[in-house]
């Protein structure tokens, strides 16, 4: 598919209310649940997993309510990225913790931003964009025809983008040196070398420990960030909490303690499908249990 009929599709899909491309996102994650056996089932694999000791009611409560958002977090990307940015910005309806991010900002260290798989990532970014430099990790997507409206969607503000490579981590590095903020997805499956396995859920997972040497050699202030979707299209609120780690215990365990704990507030807008537990290539199995692929 060409980019610029892609960014013609997505333009057309942004003119549509916030409200109704999520009433269509909830069918578009009812539809992916049905056709997609694998999708389905590690979503409640892991989704069940964390959910151990609970009643079942709950459960299925939970469940219902993450396959209607997993649809609405791909159907709201047109209206997150092709709006114009002060009507995308004007959706967000509160912000608990920014006297946080203004901590941050006057202590003059930059400010590294987490931003897990929960609710809508995307306007995170896009809020803090517009009131300091922000750099963030970017992979290129597996679909090479969604890479070009994704980088203009994202390249607002004062964003720049770093490639989840060397140079880019160089690229965190100097922005942080600068006083500027990053930010980075800290649930991401990282590379062979670039993580170590700690608790998540009660599962190893391959954690980054890129967090750790960013916050060590910059004295950054760490702080977790997610973009709660309100329901009916309502927009969004935004929340913020400080991560301070103990040099007793391991970065990438508090790492996962943190995330844990924010997840656990609004469990049904996380990205339960998503592979967390998986190995990457050449990654020694902490166990030999989890799935290997690359």
């Amino acid at each position: 598919m060409k980019p610029i009929l892609v960014a013609r599709l997505f333009d057309v899909a942004a003119r549509l209310p916030l409200r109704l491309l999520h009433l269509l996102g909830a069918v578009l994650g009812w539809l992916m649940y049905l056709l997609d056996g694998k999708y389905a089932a590690r979503l409640r694999e892991n989704l069940a997993h964390e959910w151990q000791g609970r009643p079942d009611a709950e459960f299925r409560k939970v469940l219902n309510a993450n396959v209607r958002e997993m649809g609405k977090s791909i159907c709201e990307l047109p209206w997150i990225w092709r709006r114009p940015l002060d009507e995308v910005l004007g959706q967000v309806q509160a912000c608990h913790g920014m006297e946080y991010v203004e901590a941050a900002q006057r202590r003059g260290k930059g400010i590294i931003f987490l931003t897990p798989h929960l609710g809508c990532f995307e306007i995170v970014s896009l809020y803090m964009a517009v009131r300091m430099p922000l750099t963030i990790m970017y992979r290129t997507p597996k679909l090479a025809w969604l890479d070009q409206v994704m980088r203009s969607g994202r390249l607002r503000g004062q964003t720049s983008l770093a490639r989840a490579d060397i140079s880019g981590v160089r690229a965190m590095f100097k922005a942080l040196k600068r006083g500027e903020a990053i930010g980075l997805l800290p649930d991401q499956v990282p590379g062979n070398g670039e993580g170590e396995w700690a608790p998540f859920f009660g599962r190893p997972a391959y954690t980054m420990t890129l967090v750790g040497r960013l916050a060590e050699s910059s004295g950054a202030p760490v702080l977790l960030s997610y973009g709660e979707r309100l329901p009916r299209g309502a927009g969004y609120v935004l929340h913020f909490t400080p991560l301070e780690f103990s040099p007793d215990i391991a970065v990438a365990r508090q790492l996962n303690a943190a995330l844990e704990n924010i997840i656990r507030a609004c469990p049904a807008q996380y990205l339960w499908s998503y592979n967390r537990y998986k190995v990457p290539a050449g990654v020694q199995p902490p166990g030999g249990e989890q799935e290997k692929t690359g």
